[in-house]
């Protein structure tokens, strides 16, 4: 079963080639930016825990005898006798947040001098033992809740560090976010992944869009020298034609052979105008599909004697719907799937049907073959498919060229099962009062 031409194979190649190479460089960006991500991190969480040991390196060397007077002023309230339990305990809420304040006097200077002046601005705060911040940095008063200590203890784990001495130590924890810059580089390797794949389909399509035009230049270079190659045969065939009429005479039986040889060759002359017309835009005009449709049955009915009696031929033509043709290409596609359908078929019937519906005049060919997979309904298509150990894979390719392109309709297989038979369909779309063309 032949399914690619060796330049297809190739072209596959190259496209598994690329895209295996852009995958492998969007994974390796994507790795380098993670390492990337964690040194920043590792530096970012080294300045923030040298702010929290100097704070509490301040805090201790710098503020311990002011640490003591209080402790001694908050005893002698405490053990006051003239002293009500009102005033007691407003007293040592003032210099509970006197102490809390003092010992972390020193974080304004490590900050600013220290911290802040390096480019991570990394947002933090800090909770001391009853659980209240005590102070924060780079972030918003607005902003400043409990959800926020929670969102940073899932970022990073928090530092631990002690501040005071003596009885008035004290653990407090910072909290700490990521800098701009982490957050950045965090969604920068899905930037990274979404151009590239920009990237990856613009070349896709850049690949495909070469291809189809190196196809359609080798096509009409081939269908042109065709057409010329059978130019000088058919001319000779034409005259051994009319030399044989001459010596007919009134040979009733050698006259019906002639008249049969004659539309041959006239059927040749006229494929080999399809031919010509590849490339070109064709015209099209504006006539009842239906004596066309008739006309083509007709033909292959007649040049189908290989087959017997072991496949049936059914038509069901609607005459009147009128579409824009081009009468030769139109007929050169429907011949090509009527002969498909009948190679597909070794017993039952091919049929032919048209009906209007919608707006558009539907074509039906079907025939009681073995049928084509699903995966391979598209496939069918493409120039070079085919199913037969011989054939060029070519005519359904060409169909869908003549029906899309060149007739702005559409082709494809409406249903298809395993030996249940293919029905091809084909939507051209209706032309009302406008004037016709008849068919020849």
């Amino acid at each position: 079963m032949k399914y690619f031409s060796a330049s297809s194979a190739k072209s596959f190649r190259i496209k598994v080639f690329i895209i295996s190479f852009l995958v492998l460089l969007a994974i390796g960006s994507f790795i380098y930016t993670q390492y990337l991500i964690i040194q920043i991190q590792d530096n970012e969480r080294e300045s923030t825990e040298l702010w929290a040991k100097a704070s509490a390196y301040i805090s201790v060397e710098q503020y311990q005898q002011s640490q003591e007077l209080l402790d001694r002023t908050l005893t002698e309230i405490d053990t006051h006798p003239l002293i009500g339990p009102d005033f007691k305990r407003r007293w040592m809420e003032v210099i509970n947040r006197v102490q809390s304040e003092l010992s972390n006097a020193g974080l304004d200077f490590v900050a600013n001098e220290v911290i802040i002046n390096n480019l991570f601005e990394i947002p933090s705060v800090v909770v001391n033992e009853a659980g209240q911040i005590v102070h924060h940095r780079n972030i918003r008063e607005a902003n400043i809740d409990d959800n926020l200590i929670q969102k940073f203890r899932q970022v990073n784990d928090p530092i631990t560090f002690t501040v005071g001495g003596g009885d008035n130590r004290e653990e407090q924890w910072l909290y700490y976010g990521n800098s701009a810059l982490v957050s950045t580089l965090q969604f920068f390797p899905y930037i990274q992944f979404g151009l590239l794949a920009l990237f990856l389909g613009l070349g896709y399509a850049s690949l495909s869009s070469i291809k189809r035009n190196e196809q359609s230049k080798l096509w009409v270079g081939m269908a042109r020298e065709s057409a010329h190659q059978l130019g000088t045969p058919i001319s000779s065939l034409m005259g051994w034609v009319a030399l044989l009429k001459d010596t007919a005479g009134d040979n009733e039986q050698m006259l019906s052979v002639i008249h049969e040889l004659e539309n041959d060759v006239e059927r040749l002359q006229s494929i080999a105008d399809r031919f010509n017309k590849i490339g070109s835009e064709p015209e099209l005009k504006v006539m009842r599909a239906g004596p066309v449709l008739s006309n083509v049955c007709a033909y292959m009915s007649r040049r189908l004697p290989q087959l017997g009696g072991k496949i049936g031929f059914e038509r069901d033509i609607e005459m009147e719907a009128r579409v824009e043709l081009n009468e030769q290409l139109f007929t050169w596609a429907i011949e090509n799937l009527i002969k498909n359908a009948f190679d597909a078929t070794e017993k039952g019937y091919v049929r032919v049907a048209s009906v209007e519906r919608e707006g558009l005049l539907q074509i039906d060919i079907q025939d009681t073959g073995k049928g084509i997979e699903r995966k391979l309904h598209k496939e069918v298509f493409s120039p070079g498919f085919s199913t037969k150990k011989r054939g060029w894979g070519l005519g359904l390719s060409l169909a869908r060229r003549i029906i899309e392109e060149y007739h702005g309709g559409r082709i494809y297989i409406y249903r298809s099962g395993q030996n249940q038979g293919t029905v091809f369909r084909i939507e051209l779309p209706l032309k009302h009062d406008v004037q016709i063309t008849e068919s020849r």
